[in-house]
């Protein structure tokens, strides 16, 4: 295949830019119900649950054109002041990418891969939450394409934004 390669660039053909999804999976999880079991009485007859998400993605460049994408997601569950649940997830994924430049390089792993790994993510926190003992909870979708293009803009004006993206 190397070799394939060499011949086209010799022959002066550019080679095709190439995405590809080798693997998905989860890569870390967990789920804790601190003040579990008298919580689920809480829930039933108090206050109204308080539900914070809070997001994450990192990617990390493996060499040869591949990277691995992981979006971090952390549910966190108030009744009143005290923690219902915690459920948190990394959903990951092996991506090679070849062939784009640096700016659709950028989106593909800002935005693409964020948009392909949250399904996993979503299914994982529902049926955490779900197995805790608690009502299904549903993550609204995540608009990837707006956080990369807000995250592009504030690293163009030299805000300093983190490398990460949170909301």
């Amino acid at each position: 295949m190397a070799e394939v390669i060499a011949n086209d660039q010799a022959n002066g053909q550019a080679s095709q830019p190439q995405l590809v999804v080798q693997k998905i999976y989860v890569k870390d999880v967990s789920f804790e119900a601190p003040n579990a079991p008298q919580i689920f009485h809480d829930i039933d007859e108090r206050d109204q649950p308080q539900v914070q998400l809070n997001l994450g993605q990192k990617a990390t460049d493996l060499g040869n054109g591949l990277f691995e994408v992981v979006l971090s997601l952390t549910l966190t569950c108030t009744v009143g002041q005290r923690t219902a649940y915690l459920a948190e997830v990394e959903q990951a994924g092996l991506f090679g990418i070849s062939g784009f430049n640096e700016a659709d390089q950028a989106g593909i792993i800002g935005s693409y891969c964020p948009n392909l790994l949250f399904p996993y993510a979503r299914q994982v926190i529902s049926s955490l939450v779900l197995e805790g003992g608690f009502p299904p909870f549903l993550l609204q979708p995540i608009n990837f394409d707006a956080l990369f293009a807000e995250q592009q803009r504030r690293m163009a004006g030299g805000d300093g934004a983190p490398a990460t993206l949170n909301s």
